[in-house]
């Protein structure tokens, strides 16, 4: 099959406009033909460094990558509106970009004349544009106000305008970045529809989008950029999961950091005098906008981990798979009276799970000293999701000796798709008289009888 698209070793370097780094004179520039050459790498941005791919005629291609990777960079070089620092880019047939739609719309004059202007923009003849001019105004739905002036428009009526000249100029290769989630839902479908026929011609998508579904929808092939770097390359489940999976890890690092810093805020406020130790608790529940503490400290809750199944902490935990919480606790003096609990629930408050000793049966006996309780699911099967934590020691009648509030916080991430916060095992069955063709995989626990 013939390439549609080649690039080889392509870098786009940016300099540093910031006051303190060394800037480009005009002479040098034009001597040297370029503002980045002789710069040190300090002075300069790179926004892509040595990424390689292609693009077979007729195929479908996605680019994802976190915001500032380089995606809309590479698809602006594709385009030609930008030149590569080093490396070349082949680009075999007629390309529209719908990258910055309605760029050359001018918002005095109507939509009208500005459908001319920007087909004209887009490569189109005036013939053409007059042939094509009532499916355009048809495909965005802004039939009633074709007249009036641009600046009249919604940023949303304005994006639709330029997306329907945009699709309308029949390109060889259509070039994609974030502009499918425009408009509201049935121009959304309409985008959609209108990308399937383009695919069904034997055209050529190249698709950057932050939504990972429409991506897999999409993409016969997928390249993952970060950090300006060509990070994976594959099959589109494959490089969407793990794409996942890093956004998990780094979100997961975050929650950590954030416990820790809790831990040294929590650690220095102990070592504070108290400022109006007259002052009742509920005098100071009032004062403060939140108390994310409280309690005698009788006894005290030193830590609280999170364990995944191979005894690591970990912050990104995936559904259904085991989870340990381990609290470190500590009594001032001997006790024979102690609950042990912990609180799972939704940033929005929504209370998702919570157990103690006491519901579980166990009677207090003799606390002493410094302690580690653990709480072990086999099958902790939330929604994906954010997720907060309290924990908590206290008396049986709920008289409080330490209770964090918000203690820390987790990332839940799911191979299988729902609902709602709890995702249960299960299984569909059903009789002889239906059928079905399994679309991909699904986890031991969802296979279809």
């Amino acid at each position: 099959m013939s390439v549609a698209i080649r690039a080889e070793n392509l870098s786009k370097l940016y300099r540093r406009m910031a006051p303190g780094f060394r800037l480009r004179t005009l002479k040098s520039a034009l001597l040297d033909r370029s503002l980045t050459e002789g710069l040190s790498p300090e002075d300069t941005i790179p926004a892509l460094e040595g990424v390689s791919f292609k693009v077979e005629k007729g195929r479908a291609f996605g680019v994802i990558g976190s915001n500032g990777s380089g995606k809309s960079t590479l698809l602006k070089i594709l385009t030609g509106m930008l030149k590569p620092t080093t490396g070349s880019v082949e680009v075999k047939g007629r390309v529209a970009a719908l990258i910055e739609l309605g760029a050359g719309f001018h918002p005095e004059i109507s939509g009208r004349e500005n459908i001319f202007i920007n087909g004209a923009v887009l490569g189109l003849s005036k013939r053409e544009v007059e042939l094509r001019y009532d499916e355009i105004v048809e495909f965005s739905g802004l039939e009633n106000f074709i007249e009036e002036p641009v600046k009249n428009y919604s940023s949303g009526m304005y994006v639709r305008l330029g997306f329907a000249v945009a699709i309308h100029t029949d390109p060889d290769i259509l070039l994609v970045d974030e502009v499918l989630a425009v408009g509201d839902e049935a121009f959304q479908h309409r985008c959609l529809r209108r990308i399937e026929e383009f695919l069904a011609r034997g055209k050529t998508l190249v698709l950057v989008s932050h939504s990972l579904e429409l991506v897999e929808q999409f993409a016969d092939e997928v390249l993952w950029v970060e950090g300006g770097r060509k990070r994976l390359q594959g099959s589109p489940r494959r490089v969407a999961d793990a794409y996942r999976h890093a956004v998990a890890e780094r979100e997961g690092q975050t929650h950590l950091e954030a416990k820790e810093e809790r831990q040294r805020a929590l650690a220095e406020q102990e070592q504070q005098p108290a400022t109006a130790p007259e002052e009742s608790a509920e005098e100071g529940a009032a004062a403060d906008e939140e108390v994310l503490r409280w309690g005698t400290r009788e006894a005290e809750i030193v830590s609280l981990r999170v364990l995944d199944g191979e005894g690591k902490e970990s912050y990104n935990l995936t559904s259904g798979e085991p989870v340990v919480f381990e609290i470190r606790a500590r009594a001032v003096q001997p006790m024979d009276d102690f609950v042990f609990g912990i609180g799972i629930f939704t940033p929005r408050g929504v209370e998702c799970w919570g157990v103690n000793t006491h519901i579980g049966g166990y009677v207090p006996e003799r606390l002493a000293g410094e302690t580690t309780v653990r709480l072990a699911c086999s099958s902790l099967r939330l929604a994906p999701g954010e997720y907060l934590m309290d924990v908590a020691v206290h008396a049986r009648d709920g008289y409080p000796y330490d209770y964090h509030r918000k203690y820390l916080s987790f990332t839940m991430t799911s191979r299988q798709g729902g609902v709602g916060i709890y995702f249960p095992e299960f299984r569909w069955e059903f009789d002889k008289a239906i059928s079905w063709k399994q679309e991909h995989s699904l986890p031991t626990d969802q296979n279809v009888d």
